[in-house]
């Protein structure tokens, strides 16, 4: 039974890309999955990923302070600048400039810690950077979105903030307080966590998509080339700063895609909650979704050839 799900998580981008094409052109499949299908799905999906830690997790971050700290740093930094950069050079319109900043103002999201696992990479790092900014994102996500999108739509920082502790720090909590209590309960329920998360942002993508297929089909090119743009700078100022600072391969692997991944689901879920008007912001959040996984993909399977050094 593991096998299998194990099979059917590694075909993850084949399930995404699946649904999504059918949500696209037969929206009334995927109409029924709304914002609240959306929100408690990736609560579900949060929940899994706490019950997979442990104290000795978090114990991990004294181990490696610096490397920490940069990551966490450019997480925070590198990626909101980047997404306001791609939104003012390509002079997107509004909807969609919100909803790249949004998603690059975003924690990192669970494949993160896939890619880095597939990229040689050092995961344990990958994992304490990805809890960081998760349990944090209710402050920096609302605060970036603010600073770089207020000024093209209002946004509501505390109902934000608000948000993205219910959807993040919550369920992830919960989750680290049922393995500390109920260990043996937690491996059981944990064990589905990685398929709960495949599902999750699967169905979030495909009901997202069939709720906006017109305003996708009216800026597909844009939509992608915005999605593009941002992970890529995200990945190679992540991978040039880490160096810049003289850590290892290893290290720079691991701040390259936890700057360039970031939670499209939950990006998603924020724009349907707080830009309903503006289905392009929660399209963004799928594009990204998407583009950051083949692009992660790829760049894990070319790092994977080359020796760590």
């Amino acid at each position: 039974m593991k096998s299998f799900f194990d099979r059917f998580n590694n075909l993850y981008l084949v399930w995404l890309v699946g649904l999504s094409v059918i949500a696209f052109l037969r929206p009334e499949t995927m109409l029924w999955f709304g914002k609240e299908w959306i929100f408690w799905s990736l609560a579900a999906s949060m929940l899994g990923m706490g019950l997979t830690l442990s104290l000795s997790d978090f114990r991990a971050i004294a181990k490696i302070p610096g490397a920490v700290a940069l990551g966490f740093g450019a997480q925070y930094t590198i990626m909101p600048l980047c997404g306001w950069l791609v939104a003012t050079l390509m002079r997107l319109e509004p909807g969609m400039a919100v909803g790249i900043i949004l998603v690059a103002s975003c924690p990192g999201g669970m494949a993160s810690n896939v890619i880095s696992y597939l990229a040689k990479a050092n995961l344990a790092l990958s994992v304490v950077l990805t809890i960081c900014s998760t349990f944090l994102a209710f402050f920096f996500t609302p605060m970036w979105t603010s600073l770089l999108a207020g000024s093209r739509v209002e946004v509501d920082v505390v109902q934000m903030s608000l948000s993205a502790m219910k959807l993040t720090v919550a369920p992830v909590a919960l989750g680290v307080l049922i393995r500390w209590l109920l260990p043996k309960t937690a491996d059981r329920i944990g064990a589905c966590g990685p398929t709960v998360a495949v599902l999750a942002f699967t169905f979030v993508t495909g009901g997202i998509v069939a709720a906006s297929a017109e305003a996708i089909a009216a800026n597909f090119g844009r939509l992608a080339l915005a999605a593009f743009l941002l992970h890529v700078f995200g990945f190679g100022l992540g991978y040039l700063v880490t160096r810049l600072f003289r850590f290892d391969e290893t290290i720079a692997r691991t701040v390259s895609i936890e700057v360039g991944m970031q939670n499209g689901g939950m990006a998603a879920a924020l724009a349907r909650q707080h830009f309903a008007a503006m289905p392009l912001a929660a399209a963004a959040g799928v594009f990204s979704g998407v583009m950051q996984n083949i692009l992660g993909g790829l760049l894990a399977s070319w790092w994977k050839r080359r020796k760590s050094q």
